[in-house]
This record gives C-alpha cells, structure tokens and sequence, in this order.
C-alpha cells in the first residue's frame, strides 16, 4: 500500500526480504498499481563471514566507519557490487579507502568512456576534487604507528619531508586522512602493536639494510630503496622473501604486515629509518 500511496518506483531491499517483496508486488499489482523496480542486496557479514545482526552487536555504525574512513571510502563500499555478500568490519576501512584513492588517481586520465565505469565518478556524481593525494592512507597508517603519533602535526611533518609542496590547504582530502590515521592508530593499531627483536640471520640483514640505507642520496626514490631491501632478502638467504618483509614489519612496526617498504622509507625519511634500525640492532625496545 505504501508503494501504491506514494508512488514508489525503485526500492532497494536486503536477500532476507525476497518473500516480502514478492508478495507486496501481488498486492500492489491487485490495487492496481505497477510494483517498483527492485534491487536485491546480499546481506552484510562480519569479519568471520557470519551474518551482521543488531542484536549481536557484530557490526559497525555509519558513525564509526566516518571516525576512521571518508565518507567517500563508505561510498565506494556500498556502490560497488551490491548483489554479491559483503564482510563490513574495521580493517576493511583503510582497504577501500585506498581502493578510492587508487580509482581517483586514474579518473584524470581516462577517456569519458572509462571515466564512466570508474566508481568514482559516481560517488561525487561526475564532479571529481582535483587536490593532490599522493599517499596511500595504509602508508599513513604505518607513518601513524612508527612514530607514535597522538596529533596530525607529527604526520604531517613527515608528509612535508617526503613533498615540499604538500600542505593542509593544498592536499585537503591527504590532510583528513591523516586525522583519519591518528584515530585508527589510537584505536586499533597502538593497543594490538608487539615488537620483537630480529634472531641472528635477521639481525644480519637488518645490519646491511642500515649500511645500504646509509649509502644512499637522501632524494633516493622509493624504487630504489625498494630494490636495495630485496637484493638484502636475497644476499641473506631467506628462503621466503615474504619472511624478510614479515621480519621488517613486526621488528620495525610491531605488525605483521605493511606497506610496501620503499615507499615506507621513502616517506619516513632514510636517516630516521636508519636510526630506527639501529635502536633495533641496540637491543631497544620500540614499543615507546
């Protein structure tokens, strides 16, 4: 009835209302009324694949996705793929916020053919910002989490370091981001940080990445740098070069994963990270 009263020509509705849906559509079509056209979404699950329920408290609010994550990451999640099940939690914030960021770098580009099919151009209904966002917020993050920072002040100084020209008036989206960054460290990342000390081998390799790292200009690019942690895998001997990057991360940044490390470096600045490994090859403990 509330179809027919009001005219309604388009609804969305979750899979658990299929039934409902089908059986409104009768009485609509029996009042004489065209059902609108409608759109099943799969349901929403939590990080362990189960169902979100209100009652068990298994999902997260629009307010908190907003304390961690743009409203144009939120956006990008609920358009893309609506009819396929969706795990909504907390890491998936920084996930599809540098998926947003990754699809807006590439829209400038783009014929308007494609510029059509990139979901960012639907999420700000074709009128794109056009302010620099030359980080990814998961390097943020890693920023955020090696150097304890509890304000965007301590970020944003590295972000200058790492680009003369980026300022919080230039860079607007970069500059919430960081805030952004400051609340998921707080929140999420300082409370589940464990460092631990590299065995022998490592202790090695960490000695040579130091003695690269010292070699190098400091404008060296994040190629570079990146290319120089792999030769040290290599030359070291690990069997997995995935197990040198696990090494680098929870030795360094008290995780088990993180950003691609040249890049890390390259924001973080050489001379710091060098310090920070050597704090390390000291016996000291990054916790503080």
């Amino acid at each position: 009835m509330r179809w027919k009263a009001l005219g309604v020509d388009y609804e969305m509705c979750g899979k658990d209302l299929i039934d409902s849906v089908t059986v409104s559509s009768k009485i609509c079509r029996v009042l004489q009324a065209k059902p609108p056209e409608n759109l099943i979404y799969e349901l929403f699950l939590d990080e362990n694949g189960q169902k979100i329920s209100k009652s068990k408290g298994n999902g997260i609010a629009v307010e908190d996705w907003l304390r961690y994550g743009p409203p144009e990451s939120l956006s990008l999640f609920m358009f893309q793929q609506p009819k396929r099940a969706k795990r909504l939690y907390f890491d998936v914030i920084p996930k599809t916020t540098d998926e947003y960021i990754s699809f807006r770098s590439k829209i400038e580009a783009e014929q308007i053919e494609k510029k059509l099919e990139n979901p960012v151009w639907h999420v700000h209904s074709g009128s794109i910002p056009t302010d620099p966002v030359p980080l990814t917020f998961s390097l943020l993050l890693n920023l955020a989490s090696v150097c304890h920072a509890e304000d965007t002040e301590v970020i944003w100084g590295y972000i200058k370091g790492y680009s003369e020209s980026a300022s919080p008036e230039a860079n607007l989206f970069l500059d919430k981001m960081a805030g952004y960054a400051v609340n998921y460290y707080r929140d999420f990342i300082q409370p589940s940080k464990v460092y631990r000390l590299p065995d022998a081998r490592e202790k090695n390799a960490f000695s040579d990445l130091s003695n690269s790292l010292k070699a190098l200009p400091n404008d060296a690019t994040a190629e570079e740098i990146q290319t120089i942690v792999y030769e040290i895998g290599k030359n070291n001997e690990f069997e997995n070069l995935r197990h040198w990057f696990q090494a680098l991360y929870q030795v360094l940044l008290g995780q088990n994963q993180g950003p691609r490390f040249g890049s890390f470096v390259a924001l973080y600045g050489i001379s710091e990270t060098v310090t920070l490994i050597q704090r390390v090859l000291d016996g000291e403990n990054l916790t503080k």
